[in-house]
């Protein structure tokens, strides 16, 4: 019976409002291995999806989840319900080579051209 106490019923909530999920957990499995069964099951048609576990961000009642923490160290109590589904929104965030490809192009398009006489 604890093997069963073990697991975690979770879904993943996407920015668009649809789910992933439910699917059930080890209670010993790295927010890493979460991350990367979201990005194996990101739906194909949706837009703008993660290519890496940088490129997503895991939030748990309220908190971010770091990578290297299990699901049993970040259990909250609304995880030990019986039979409940734990809901993660999931935040999916731009590479950050593209963040630095950006910002130069936006600081040469803000360039002031004005001249005082």
């Amino acid at each position: 019976m604890s093997a069963v106490q073990d697991q975690l019923e979770i879904k993943f909530r996407l920015p668009d409002g649809s789910d992933i999920g439910p699917k059930s957990f080890p209670a010993a499995t790295t927010v890493a291995t979460l991350k990367e069964s979201i990005i194996a099951q990101w739906p194909k048609e949706k837009e703008n999806g993660p290519r890496t576990v940088k490129d997503v961000k895991l939030i748990s009642a309220g908190k971010i989840l770091e990578n290297n923490r299990t699901l049993g160290e970040c259990r909250s109590p609304l995880c030990d319900i019986p039979g409940g589904v734990t809901t993660m929104h999931v935040v999916v965030q731009p590479p950050a080579f593209e963040k630095e490809k950006k910002v130069p192009n936006e600081s040469k398009q803000n360039k002031c051209v004005c001249v005082i006489l």
